[in-house]
């Protein structure tokens, strides 16, 4: 693969695995408003992570390669992802999700801080439908299809294994929908509206087995200090899907 991809379509179906797949999406330079913010973020810097090395790249998926439960959020944080390069890591939203998958059994700790800390995740996988940190957290719908080879991919490798989807948001669950149907499961119609604690079960078009796709409210701090997401409410969600993975 080249050191840069900027064509996600052509690049993705080559992964014959995860960790191809992860490496090829850590070189992805396609959309260049997120470049250029991705970049900026890692020279200014804020204050309190002045003297981190900021990642500053497209974050891949983390998590084992048989995940049954998938969890798709939005995209990475400015100063948390963006800055440790991991899903979910070094800040609030992580904090919260980690620990409800910790209490779970879900998570070998309850704090997701940075890339080395030892964190293992138990057949959970993190992911999202864009790779890089947007300006305000909007990633632009054309950003979002562009970076859709990479979730394309990515369900297609967890396939075998793969038993339940949770939405982490509207735009996660607006932007999982059309991959599950090109995926091989059928959406139903009409299509699934957003909720918390919304479900719907997606039969396979083929051979397979049912998908079931949970919605959350997203891990934000906007959600979780205004209580309308408590931890309680997260891990609803969380054992509801775990279950219907197989897991519980």
């Amino acid at each position: 693969m080249p050191d840069r991809v900027t064509e996600p379509r052509e690049e993705a179906p080559k992964a014959r695995d995860l960790a191809g797949l992860d490496a090829a999406v850590s070189r992805c330079y396609a959309c260049p408003r997120l470049v250029d913010w991705r970049e900026e973020v890692g020279r200014v810097r804020r204050r309190s992570f002045a003297a981190d090395d900021y990642w500053a790249r497209a974050v891949p998926g983390f998590g084992p390669a048989d995940a049954s439960l998938l969890l798709v959020g939005l995209a990475p944080a400015a100063h948390g992802g963006n800055r440790t390069g991991r899903m979910f890591t070094g800040d609030r939203s992580g904090d919260v999700l980690v620990a409800a998958l910790h209490e779970l059994g879900l998570a070998s700790q309850p704090t997701s801080v940075s890339r080395d800390d030892g964190l293992r995740l138990h057949g959970v996988r993190f992911t999202a439908p864009v790779h890089c940190a947007p300006p305000d957290n909007r990633p632009t719908t054309g950003e979002r299809d562009t970076c859709r080879p990479w979730l394309m991919r990515e369900l297609a490798l967890l396939r075998p294994t793969v038993r339940a989807v949770v939405a982490l948001g509207a735009f996660g669950w607006q932007a999982v929908l059309p991959v599950l149907d090109a995926s091989g499961w059928i959406v139903p119609r009409p299509r699934p509206v957003f909720g918390h604690g919304a479900r719907a079960v997606l039969e396979p078009a083929g051979e397979g087995r049912a998908l079931t796709l949970f919605g959350c409210y997203h891990v934000s701090q906007q959600n979780t200090f205004t209580g309308r997401l408590t931890p309680a409410m997260l891990r609803e969600v969380l054992a509801a899907a775990w279950a219907s993975a197989g897991g519980g």
